[in-house]
């Protein structure tokens, strides 16, 4: 998939079907005066439906579906024939989709289950025809309902990515060459800043054929939480993870100043963010040697307090298995972290 056809945020204009109108017929037939009346009922109008579809990854296919409208309800008939029933309009989206009203910003529902459906806008009912209304002292009632009319909706369809673990760090700093070596995914990797313009997904295998979702979000700058570079538009990506990976180069000036800026990003964009189980993990670390990793190690016990931290490299294969195991235990034990706990 290419950055092109990645896409996460789209507006729509959706319109349900009007109902059809009651039939106001009276029964006429040879040899039968007054046969009174015999209307039937008018159809309901199409829903707009919102089904959740595992397969898709991208609003794409709704990039350029300005306006969807359902079917209208049938007219009913004589006889108390009742009319067709408009037809449904289904909107597929992929997992993950929140669903919000354009002018209010009111979030309606999020689709989160493949084959779950939710009706965005609910078709008109359909108008009684005249046999309902009848009576002892109208017998021949030559009224019926109209139809209900349409319900039309400007919506916003914003996609979160489904993701167990959110990989977060600047730009260039190796997490879509880390997610190329745990996952299958083949994300393109550059020697530049925002190489990443789409979040990508992998799946990591694990033991015993079990696995887990890995999302490489496109890399935070300063400022992103304002709007500044990629980070502010796919920061909404990450509030699905359970856990946050944040990945600091081995090389870096400051890694824990580093931390702390991206931290404070996320806390900015939604202090929810803060809640979720965190693991720091020092990439390039192959650039380090035995010495200089202990003197850094010294200095992380007293800067990370509480907060696990990893030595990994993706291109030397260094601490990769060990990485797999500490995040299959933060998905899948619900245990507190002792104080200044890392690996090596």
């Amino acid at each position: 998939m290419t950055e092109g056809n990645f896409v996460d945020y789209v507006k729509i204009y959706v319109s349900s079907g009007k109902g059809g109108k009651g039939s106001s017929h009276l029964h006429r037939e040879k040899f039968i005066e007054k046969g009174g009346p015999d209307g039937g009922d008018g159809g309901r109008g199409g829903h707009v439906i919102i089904k959740g579809n595992k397969g898709l990854w991208t609003l794409f296919h709704l990039k350029f579906a300005r306006h969807i409208k359902a079917g209208h309800g049938g007219d009913g008939g004589s006889s108390r024939s009742t009319g067709h029933d408009g037809e449904d309009k289904i909107i597929e989206v992929p997992l993950g989709t929140v669903v919000r009203d354009k002018e209010t910003e009111e979030i309606l529902f999020e689709i989160t289950e493949h084959g779950e459906e939710r009706i965005l806008v609910k078709g008109g009912k359909g108008g009684l025809g005249n046999w309902h209304f009848r009576s002892s002292t109208n017998q021949t009632p030559r009224y019926a309902q109209p139809g209900m009319p349409v319900e039309e909706l400007d919506v916003i369809l914003e996609l979160k990515v489904l993701a167990d673990v959110g990989l977060v760090g600047f730009p260039n700093a190796g997490k879509s060459t880390l997610l190329s070596v745990l996952t299958s995914a083949k994300p393109k990797i550059a020697d530049y800043p925002f190489t990443t313009l789409k979040p990508n997904l992998g799946i990591v295998a694990y033991r015993d054929f079990q696995s887990f979702v890995i999302a490489d979000i496109p890399g935070i700058i300063e400022g992103a939480a304002e709007g500044k570079g990629l980070g502010h538009y796919f920061l909404r990506h990450i509030e699905r993870n359970s856990t946050l990976l944040f990945l600091v180069p081995a090389d870096a000036d400051d890694i824990k100043k580093e931390y702390d800026i991206l931290l404070d990003e996320l806390r900015r964009y939604n202090p929810e963010m803060l809640d979720k189980d965190r693991l720091v993990v020092i990439s390039k670390s192959d650039m380090l040697d035995d010495e200089l990793k202990a003197e850094m190690k010294q200095e992380l016990d007293k800067s990370f307090k509480g907060i696990p931290y990893m030595f990994i490299s993706s291109v030397a294969n260094q601490g990769l298995i060990e990485l797999k195991d500490k995040l299959w235990q933060m998905l899948n034990i619900d245990t507190e972290q002792p104080e200044n706990s890392h690996g090596l």
